[in-house]
């Protein structure tokens, strides 16, 4: 590849952002993909096409058990790949597993501590902001108050602050925390779980984002530019041999013609649940009306191809900005 001035990079990355994601009023429309953490995550940035989302959340980075954080050394190349293209880039911490060191972690006694390392560490890799996933019984009195200092000390230095909710922890979330926030993703998946073999069905049903985003906007007074409703690449099959979890690449690559459906039978006999291209259109055209943009979880759970997801998303922000011109 012949090589490119930084000056031309730099106008390319932002032409290639600016022909894919619409602006709605003077808010970008926000496309939020995770990625996980691992020895390949380069390998898996470089197969995204980072043209095609706007913020990058890299999941999950946490702090030790003394509250340091150990050194990635593949984010610096991360970062790099996804600045080239207009990307910002987030470490998201928590995740849906219990943290019991967060209990003391967050406390009054560590809690300025705690953040300072944050801050440090978003500012080493040239992060650009904190998106807090900490979920269930992680959700304490020690939660405000941890959101409420990480979110003045990015704030001061130009860093977002974002945050991932369940519907089913919706009365653990106070006004005061939710108003730290730069934006939230909605994570309207998993209604049905491998933890839950005997009640098998879709777990991510078009009827699940409607009803989150009514509570969120409605109940909770959140300003439509705020919200970004999730969307699963991934899905869960209910049948004899067990309850597996696949990816969306997996499911089109074991069962042609799946893409076109959000369920198909397995071998054994049960049904593997998912989002298929017209379901994904579908939620994408919903956060277009009534959201500030839409969430993955997680990018390399990808299809490649026709068949890519957030192409299909991608193509649905642009078929919108043609019909608003």
């Amino acid at each position: 590849m012949k090589n490119i001035s930084l000056s031309k990079l730099s106008f390319l990355s932002v032409f290639a952002l600016l022909s894919v994601v619409p602006f709605t009023g003077n808010s970008q429309f926000r496309v939020v993909g995770y990625l996980r953490t691992g020895n390949d995550m380069v390998k898996n940035t470089r197969q995204i096409n980072l043209g095609q989302i706007t913020h990058l959340n890299i999941a999950f980075i946490n702090p030790e058990t003394d509250g340091t954080f150990t050194a990635q050394p593949q984010l610096d190349t991360v970062v790099q790949l996804a600045h080239q293209h207009g990307v910002k880039v987030m470490l998201a911490c928590g995740g849906g597993s219990r943290h019991v060191s967060l209990d003391t972690l967050l406390d009054a006694a560590h809690r300025v501590m705690v953040v300072q390392n944050f801050i440090a560490f978003v500012e080493k890799y040239q992060l650009d902001g904190v998106d807090v996933d900490i979920e269930n019984d992680d959700i304490n009195t020690n939660y405000e108050p941890f959101v409420i200092l990480l979110a003045e000390q990015l704030h001061q230095k130009a860093k977002l602050i974002s945050t991932a909710l369940s519907y089913t922890t919706r009365d653990k979330i106070t006004e005061t925390s939710l108003k730290a926030y730069d934006f939230v993703n909605l994570m309207a998946y998993d209604l049905k779980a491998p933890w839950k073999p005997d009640d098998p069905g879709q777990h991510s049903p078009y009827s699940m984002a409607v009803q989150q985003i009514k509570y969120w906007k409605g109940e909770r007074g959140l300003p439509k530019q705020k919200i970004n409703i999730g969307v699963p690449f991934y899905g869960y099959g209910f049948g004899p041999s067990g309850v597996p979890d696949m990816t969306f690449k997996e499911i089109v690559d074991k069962y042609p013609g799946s893409e076109s459906k959000d369920e198909t039978l397995m071998a054994d006999g049960g049904t593997m649940y998912y989002n298929g291209i017209k379901t994904i259109r579908a939620k994408t055209k919903l956060a277009l009306k009534e959201t500030g943009g839409i969430m993955i979880w997680q990018l390399g759970g990808d299809a490649q191809g026709r068949h890519s997801l957030l192409n299909q998303i991608n193509e649905e922000i642009k078929s919108s900005r043609g019909k608003r011109q």
